[in-house]
């Protein structure tokens, strides 16, 4: 199965935060599923970096790409189909990387793994432990 995840969960995964559910690790964990990241979350990380909101972030941004890989997540890309979902989606949502998560959901068919209730609505297949 594959799972796409919300950029709070791959964080906490890779700080291993205790803010991580049991469900959400053994998720992560198993061997049967594909874990997917998406470049949004490498831009929200980026970003709430820049600004002084994740300072802890500076080592993972320096080594993103080697420890997506020595975690054994994929990386997902930004397609133009991907955007235009996005910019389309029929919700009050404003957060950009949250709308570009949930357009990447749907058009993948893959539930996300967040605990952002912001994720919970019916056209959307979630996972929220």
């Amino acid at each position: 199965m594959n799972y796409l995840l919300d950029t709070h969960i791959f964080l906490w995964w890779i700080f291993d935060d205790p803010k991580l559910d049991r469900q959400s690790r053994e998720i992560v964990a198993n061997p049967n599923h594909t874990i997917w990241v998406s470049s949004a979350s490498a831009w929200e990380i980026s970003t709430k970096h820049r600004i002084g909101k994740l300072p802890e972030a500076t080592e993972l941004l320096e080594r993103y790409d080697t420890l997506l890989a020595d975690a054994g997540f994929r990386p997902l890309s930004i397609t133009t189909a991907h955007a235009l979902r996005a910019g389309n989606l029929p919700i009050a949502h404003r957060d950009p990387f949250d709308r570009m998560l949930m357009a990447q959901s749907q058009l993948e068919q893959m539930p996300i793994l967040t605990h952002d209730r912001a994720f919970q609505l019916d056209f959307l297949t979630t996972i929220s432990p």
